[in-house]
């Protein structure tokens, strides 16, 4: 009886045991269940997802930039992706995984161990190279056509391509390959020109095939917006052109930049920075980075992997720099244009107005010297400027007062950032007003002691020449679709006005004036009223001999329609630093092209019509006596070579330009024009020896500009150059640039 109790209990027990372990089990399992389903729920659906399908990024093309005459200054080439499924490349019965991977890495131009990587993975699809060309996309075809490789595959890419090369490089700046803009108005206007990628959604089999076409979802690709910019390419063409001859000529240091600006508009006409690079090459070591840093190349051999790219980074982060924008420099006495204004605003001096320079003045205890050291002596306000006389206007500014004067520099636009469509942007550095003393109101009032950046100077400039409204800069004139159809305009804006119609009338004169009598005449341009002023400042610390020079300038100064500011910074110590010598003529250049090209008809004085060009007649054909007529009539002499009666060839060509009394070389029968005349050297000669040397030799001289206007001139400039062999009557352009200094 107990025996069969003692049974019972046991049975019991362990029918307990069971349960209890059933249950624990159970309670286990529901636990694990609300694990995986609440916890890594969303984890394990998607690696679920991604196990059943494959997920395809469709790459939007990318919106173009446009000069604001529609020239493309940023396209898209056709490029291709290559991508695998691994399981099916592994398949191949003709060639092995290594020399499968071999073969593609030799013709992609990749890394083996990397390709061999992906091709092993345990995964439906893997990325092995983008934005690849056609000619290796091609020869990749070759191959696996050949060898019948399964599972690569190809896709229609696009890849940024800058058609001009380093044009305009700091303002466009450049997108990387992976569709991001990296630099510029690529970077700035990212998000309008990448567009909205689309995507293939496919489901696959568990073996990691793709299931027929129905089971593919397809997601459209949105292309981006087009950029058109203010730019014009043309105008931007002679900005750079001849900034660079300028920085060559110069040997500068730091540099140089170039605004064009249309100042009814505030829109910029051109911008451009020397040195630059090639936007298609963006990190490419160039003659300017190995100039820099002459032993880079081997530098960078010595290193790889992130010291590498961290290198290259940094040498040649200066060619990307914008220098117009980003950085800042001490106006010098480009800056009393500013002050000039502001003193005639508030009626604290007229136009006649006398003010004495004795070649130095003396403020609290410091004496401070002007560029002419032996003076100016009495002058007029309007000879002052014309002067840059310093001690002149640092009485100028004390009349102002710190108060007004920090109030006009702020409504200037000195103090702010001026809101242009580039990163990097620099405001102006000044003076607390707690710190503004007067030996600081005294070297501000000629553009020292401070900081602006070149775009907030040719803003205020413009403004001044435009009758009074400081315009806000800006670099993006519409936002296109892929038809052109106007997405966005964006309007000109002027952010106030900072002084009269009056004012600005007076200030046009009296920069005219700078230029025509004064020290800007280096950027005298016959027929084309100039207005304008120089600048030269010395770099911190003072005394190193580093100097920045600069000119600006706007036309035509009755009506004006685009300035242009040129800043050179840093020629070697000891050569000519001062801007009316070595800014003034880039920028009379820069004008020169800029006005004809827009349009704006030279309109000449009495004076410059007996020095401008006139057209060679054609002769040929003509009797000796009709022939010295018809060079009579305009003012040209001839001498004729031969025997004969009829001109059968001259020199200059027919429809050449030619200056008023020059002489055509006419050849009859008998005489063949094969008589040579080696080209004189006359740079560095006065105007009249330049002339008499380039006569002399029997051939004709063509003046860039007038060099008869007051002041001492030489000559800057020969084309063709000497030691060149030419025809007797060879026109030989000269260029001529005045010495005198005062800035």
């Amino acid at each position: 009886m107990v025996q069969n109790e003692q049974s019972t209990f046991t049975q019991r027990k362990k029918i307990g045991w069971l349960l209890a372990g059933a249950v624990f089990l159970f309670c286990a399992l529901m636990v694990r269940v609300a694990w995986l389903q609440i916890v890594r729920g969303e984890e394990l659906s998607s690696a679920a997802r991604e196990q059943q399908t494959s997920d395809n990024i469709i790459t939007p093309e990318r919106g173009l930039i446009y000069d604001r005459n529609m020239k493309i200054l940023a396209n898209n080439l056709s490029v291709e992706t290559i991508s695998i499924t691994p399981k099916n490349v592994r398949g191949n019965k003709k060639q092995s995984v290594e020399e499968i991977a071999r073969n593609m890495a030799e013709i992609l131009e990749l890394d083996y161990d990397t390709v061999l990587e992906k091709i092993n993975k345990q995964s439906s699809f893997e990325y092995i190279k983008k934005k690849v060309e056609k000619d290796q996309a091609d020869a990749l075809r070759e191959y696996i056509n050949k060898y019948s490789i399964d599972g690569i595959k190809f896709a229609e890419d696009t890849k940024r391509y800058y058609p001009y090369g380093n044009f305009a490089s700091q303002v466009i700046g450049f997108a990387g390959n992976d569709n991001n803009g990296l630099e510029g108005i690529e970077m700035v206007y990212d998000e309008q020109l990448k567009g909205v990628p689309g995507r293939i959604v496919s489901a696959n089999m568990t073996a990691g095939l793709e299931i027929p076409d129905n089971y593919e979802s397809y997601y459209e690709a949105q292309n981006g917006q087009s950029v058109v910019l203010t730019i014009d390419e043309t105008i931007q063409h002679f900005a750079e052109k001849h900034l660079e001859h300028a920085r060559i000529e110069n040997q500068l240091q730091e540099g140089a930049a170039a605004i064009v600006m249309s100042v009814k508009t505030g829109e910029i006409l051109a911008m451009a920075t020397k040195p630059d690079y090639d936007l298609n090459q963006p990190f490419e070591i160039n003659a300017a980075v190995e100039e820099k840093y002459p032993d880079i190349k081997k530098e960078l051999e010595t290193m790889d992997g992130s010291e590498y790219n961290a290198k290259l980074t940094e040498v040649t982060q200066f060619l990307r720099r914008n220098k117009a924008v980003v950085d800042s420099y001490e106006p010098g006495s480009t800056f009393k244009i500013a002050v000039a204004s502001m003193a005639l605003e508030e009626g604290v001096v007229s136009l006649d107005d006398h003010f004495y320079c004795g070649g130095s003045i003396k403020v609290a205890d410091r004496t401070i010297n002007c560029a002419n050291r032996n003076g100016h002596g009495s002058q007029t306000f309007v000879q002052a400027v014309q002067n840059s006389c310093n001690p002149a206007f640092i009485e100028i500014g004390a009349r102002v007062g710190r108060e007004k004067f920090v109030k006009y520099l702020e409504g200037f636009g000195f103090r702010e950032k001026t809101g242009i469509e580039l990163p990097g942007e620099t405001s102006g550095i000044f003076h607390e007003f707690s710190n503004f003393k007067e030996i600081d109101l005294a070297t501000s009032s000629f553009g020292q002691s401070f900081n602006i950046t070149p775009l907030q100077m040719i803003t205020l400039a413009s403004a001044v020449a435009n009758g009074g409204n400081l315009m806000k800069p800006h670099l993006v004139k519409q936002l296109v679709d892929e038809n052109q159809n106007v997405i966005k305009e964006f309007e000109p804006e002027t952010v106030r006005r900072i002084i009269s119609e009056k004012t600005s009338k007076t200030m046009c004169e009296i920069l005219e004036s700078v230029v025509s009598v004064g020290g800007g005449k280096n950027a005298y341009l016959a027929g084309y009223r100039i207005a304008g002023k120089t600048g030269t400042s010395e770099k911190q610390p003072r005394g190193n001999g580093k100097y920045v020079a600069s000119f600006i300038g706007f036309a035509p100064a009755d009506d004006p329609e685009i300035a242009c500011l040129v800043i050179l910074d840093q020629p070697p110590v000891g050569s000519t630093y001062y801007g009316g010598l070595i800014a003034a003529p880039v920028v009379k250049n820069i004008l020169e092209e800029s006005l004809q090209y827009i349009g704006v008809e030279a309109e000449y004085t009495q004076e410059e019509l007996e020095m401008i060009d006139i057209t060679a007649p054609d002769i040929t054909g003509k009797t000796r006596k009709e022939a010295e007529a018809a060079l009579k009539e305009v003012g040209v002499n001839i001498s004729i070579k031969g025997t004969g009666d009829v001109i059968l060839d001259q020199v200059p060509k027919p429809y050449s330009k030619l200056a008023r009394g020059s002489k055509v070389v006419a050849y009859t029968e008998g005489e063949e024009s094969k008589k040579t005349v080696t080209i004189p050297d006359v740079v560095g000669c006065s105007a009249s020896e330049a002339n008499k040397g380039i006569t002399n030799a029997g051939l004709n001289v063509r003046v860039k500009g007038l060099s008869n206007v007051n002041g001492i001139s030489i000559c800057s400039e020969q084309s063709p150059a000497a030691g060149t062999i030419v025809e007797p009557g060879t026109i030989v352009t000269l260029d001529f640039r005045y010495i005198e200094v005062r800035d």
